[in-house]
Parts: structure tokens; sequence; C-alpha cells
């Protein structure tokens, strides 16, 4: 089991726990696999979802996950809660607490708001995406897709193509990668990728052409179209002219890359159709991976004595 009550971030994880959650999602899977996709593992237990930021995969998977292991959920609607009559989002926590939640599956828009919440809370605080900060689970369904597909990843040259600074995505699979031994390598326009980011053992690009030779896994990244207006790149014209992913482009890594997407995709901007569409886009295979993951890391965590 975890030894820990929480998942906050990829950050806090060690390698053994890394590979902890995915050899028991590897279990996870044949399980959803199945006629019936239920286990009673959980049996009992209560998870509810948080979401003060819009989400279809995230939550969806977080539920049928829950689902899978018996656990009762609870989808909490902020639109139609006290929040808007102004309760505080601590109170909010320690009354879905009160009301018999064991997991707390957390997104909000500010960063570090699980990891509040995890020192207030006896239940098992989950991040679904916080801020800008981190969305570990996305992160543990990449790798556990690419250990799905390549066998392993140590040693994989990986490029993560896009909107660095901003996403949480990016960071987390950072974290999780450099960990687990491959080479990683950040492309895209030089407005939303930190210089420091070469700290954490990443390779910078700025050109597409060069940081696409021979990669063994590109993941494409969202450009989050709500902070377009900020100036960071002309037009998503250029953007997809420049930092987009085409058929040509794809030919400069290695003949059986892999091509991933957290979604949702801007198709024709980040990935023309015909690459997210092909043979070679492992995207749909990342949304059934999420359930298992998300399965081992409730499992996991309810392991844990409080």
């Amino acid at each position: 089991m975890l030894n820990k009550k929480d998942l906050l971030g990829i950050k806090e994880l060690s390698v053994e726990e890394i590979n902890l959650i995915l050899d028991t999602a590897a279990g996870f899977k044949d399980v959803i696999g199945r006629d019936i996709k239920k286990v009673p593992a959980l049996r009992g237990k209560t998870a509810v979802n948080l979401f003060f930021e819009p989400s279809t995969r995230t939550r969806t998977s977080f539920e049928l996950a829950a689902k899978r292991l018996s656990t009762d959920v609870i989808n909490f609607s902020v639109p139609t809660s006290s929040v808007v009559k102004g309760e505080s989002l601590i109170d909010t926590a320690l009354t879905v607490q009160a009301l018999g939640a064991d997991f707390v599956i957390i997104r909000h828009s500010s960063s570090g708001v699980p990891h509040l919440l995890a020192k207030k809370l006896k239940a098992s605080v989950i991040n679904a995406g916080d801020g800008i900060n981190e969305h570990p689970t996305q992160a543990l369904l990449d790798a556990f897709t690419i250990k799905e597909k390549k066998g392993n990843i140590e040693g994989l040259k990986i490029a993560i193509v896009g909107d660095i600074t901003h996403s949480r995505v990016a960071k987390s699979n950072i974290y999780s990668l450099i960990k687990l031994g491959a080479n990683v390598r950040l492309i895209g326009p030089p407005t939303l990728i930190p210089k420091e980011m070469v700290t954490l053992g990443v390779e910078i690009f700025h050109n597409m052409e060069e940081g696409l030779k021979n990669v063994d896994v590109l993941i494409m990244l969202r450009i989050q179209m709500e902070r377009q207006g900020k100036g960071f790149f002309p037009s998503t014209e250029e953007y997809a002219r420049n930092w987009g992913l085409s058929l040509e482009r794809l030919s400069l890594a290695k003949d059986d890359a892999i091509v991933m997407h957290p979604g949702p995709m801007n198709r024709g901007i980040e990935i023309v159709s015909e690459i997210a569409d092909g043979p070679r886009s492992v995207i749909l295979d990342q949304v059934t991976n999420g359930i298992a993951v998300r399965m081992a890391v409730m499992y996991l965590l309810a392991g844990v004595k409080r």
C-alpha cells in the first residue's frame, strides 16, 4: 500500500510508489475488460467529486473508477451549492467529510488547494488538477500507457509539445518521466516554456523539426484558448504552422513512435485529424487506462490507516 493518506502530486512520490501504482493498475485493467466490470474491493466507501473547474474526462473517469470498486459516488455541483452563498472551501470540504466521504477528489483553479484540504481532512484527498501546479493521475495514466505500448520507460526519448507554462499535465509528466528514467524534451514557443525548466533535467527546443528527431513518444498539449489573448503567440494559425503536429513532422520521429494527448484536442491546431485518428495515436487508450490508474490510486490510498 502507499505510505500516505493523499495523492497530491507526482513530486511527492518515490519511484517505488509510482511503480506500485502502475503495477496495481495493470491488475485493474484486466477487471475493466471483463463482462462484469465491478470488484467489491471498496464496498461501503464513498467518494466525492469536488470539481470547481469544468471537466468531462477526469471527473467521469474518477466516477467510473470508484463505481468499478463498488464505491458510492457523489458529484458535487458548485453552481448549485452553498459555495455561491459565500461558504468557504474549507467549510464545504468539512461538510462533505461529515457526510461520510472517504475520498475527496478535488479540481480547483488555484494551485495548492488539494494540499490545504489534505491538512484539514481525515478523508483521502486526491488532486484532480490544481491551477498550473500538477495533475498527478494524468501523468500516471500517461506513464502506464507508455509502459504498456513500449514495455519500459527508461531510456525513451519523450517530447512534450505546447504550452508548458500553464500546463499542470506537463509538470506532472516531467516529474514522473524523469524519475522513471526517460530523456524528456520540451518543444514550443519561447513564451510558453520557462527557461528554468532545464533545472529539472529536460532539454528545451523551440523548433519542432529539431525537437522531434528520433523521439519515441510525443505528448501533445492543449493550447489553452482562454490565455491566448495574453499574447503568448500571435495567432492559432501561426501556432499550428510552427508547433502543430503534421504527418510530415511526425515522420521525423521514430517509425514506431506513439502520439498522446490529454484532451480535449484542438484539431488542426495542435494536431491534425489524420494523426489523432491514425494508427500511431494512443489517445483513446489513455482514456481507458485512466480508469484503471484511478482505481489503483483509490485502492492503495484506502489501505492507509488513518
